[in-house]
């Protein structure tokens, strides 16, 4: 099958009153895909595509990230969950599906912890929970570089945490759109995203036992940050938590292996919701 990515052409888009920028296509119930920290609703393509057959698909741009404004002062995990409940309200969807990627996936959760009425089911992929010491602070530095110095400073090690070796694999588009992406993101925006990223892979965990919903904790097998045992980790408190891993891909799996994830997000979808109002 031909994986196109670039979002289609039939798809509507515009800005809520506060300036965050979003596009949707689709029909049934209402499924929002929440991109990582340096990229934007673009990156998502191969996915719209293939679920708007499926589901109501809605994308956007997280604070300061493609054609979403930045918010003024710091920033914290929950500034950009209710950037998200802010736009599913004046959009008026009382309910929908959640699917984030790797900071998208911390949303996610937060959004499915202290909204459950309005989440049907969640599904956090390539994300990240109690790192070790050495992993924290490996991110840690990550951040502070980013903040110094720009996107460029760590650019090529970024690329190959997230594709491996430049040159010595098989998803050069793929690669590619990241880092067109990755070079046109603000700064600023980027930079305050990868702090918040950089320190809330504990947020959650005195909390994940009382998720409500259905919830799917989907990594890859080649991801050295978010690993497998992490996501298997979330699964095992989470009541209804199950967790799922794909081989051969590291953390861009979303680009990597499009078909495998909507073809996993479209059976976990389908499968776990809670009822809704009208059910």
């Amino acid at each position: 099958m031909q994986i196109s990515f670039a979002l289609p052409d039939s798809i509507t888009s515009g800005k809520t009153s506060s300036s965050t920028s979003w596009s949707r296509t689709g029909t049934g119930k209402t499924l929002v895909l929440l991109h990582g920290v340096g990229m934007n609703k673009n990156v998502w393509a191969p996915e719209v595509n293939l679920l708007r057959d499926s589901f109501d698909v809605l994308v956007y741009d997280m604070w300061g990230h493609g054609e979403s404004d930045l918010p003024e002062g710091d920033l914290t995990l929950s500034d950009y969950t209710s950037q998200l409940v802010q736009l599913l309200g004046e959009l008026r969807i009382s309910s929908a599906f959640v699917a984030g990627h790797s900071m998208g996936g911390l949303i996610a959760i937060d959004f499915a912890l202290n909204h459950p009425e309005m989440c049907l089911s969640m599904c956090a992929l390539n994300a990240v929970f109690n790192r070790t010491d050495a992993q924290s602070d490996a991110v840690k530095k990550r951040a502070a570089d980013l903040a110094a110095g720009g996107i460029t400073v760590n650019l090529a090690d970024t690329l190959q945490r997230w594709f491996g070796e430049s040159g010595n694999h098989e998803f050069l588009e793929a690669e590619n759109l990241a880092k067109e992406l990755l070079l046109s993101v603000n700064p600023l925006g980027y930079a305050k995203a990868y702090s918040v990223f950089a320190n809330s892979d504990k947020v959650h965990a005195d909390r994940l036992s009382a998720l409500s919903g259905p919830a799917l904790f989907f990594t890859a097998e080649g991801d050295p940050n978010s690993t497998p045992e992490m996501s298997k980790e979330m699964a095992s408190i989470a009541p209804q938590g199950s967790s799922q891993v794909l081989s051969g891909h590291r953390h861009m799996m979303t680009l990597t292996a499009p078909l495998q994830i909507s073809e996993s997000l479209t059976t976990f979808f389908n499968s776990n919701s809670k009822p809704t109002d009208s059910e």
